[in-house]
């Protein structure tokens, strides 16, 4: 399943549904078939994510930052890259910042 997110202030985001779901929740929404985000709800969901990533951060250690940025990330002991909220969330956050800087709504569907 996937989700599309859809603003008129910008392009469409398309997140698989476990991870548009761990995303949704983190910002304060309930995974749905369908939903919104208001431009007055942006602000708080923004802010809800930048909290849990950066307490991701602090439990995944000092180079946790640095494997953000870099797109890359520690391999687990199983070999598998793990992929951070931080890297996750950020195409959502960047189009929450936009939309609410052209004053639109965010809505997703699936």
């Amino acid at each position: 399943m996937l989700y599309e997110f859809k603003s008129r202030a910008t392009g469409t985001v398309v997140m698989t549904g476990p991870v548009a779901e761990q995303v949704l929740a983190v910002a304060g929404k309930a995974p749905g078939p369908q939903g919104i985000f208001t431009v007055e709800q942006m602000g708080p969901a923004i802010a809800a994510l930048q909290a849990a990533i950066e307490r991701e951060r602090t439990e995944r250690g000092p180079d946790a930052r640095d494997a953000d940025r870099d797109g890359a990330d520690e391999h687990e002991a199983d070999g598998a890259r793990s992929i951070s909220l931080a890297q996750r969330a950020w195409p959502l956050m960047e189009m929450l910042r936009a939309a609410r800087a052209a004053d639109q709504s965010v809505t997703w569907g699936i």
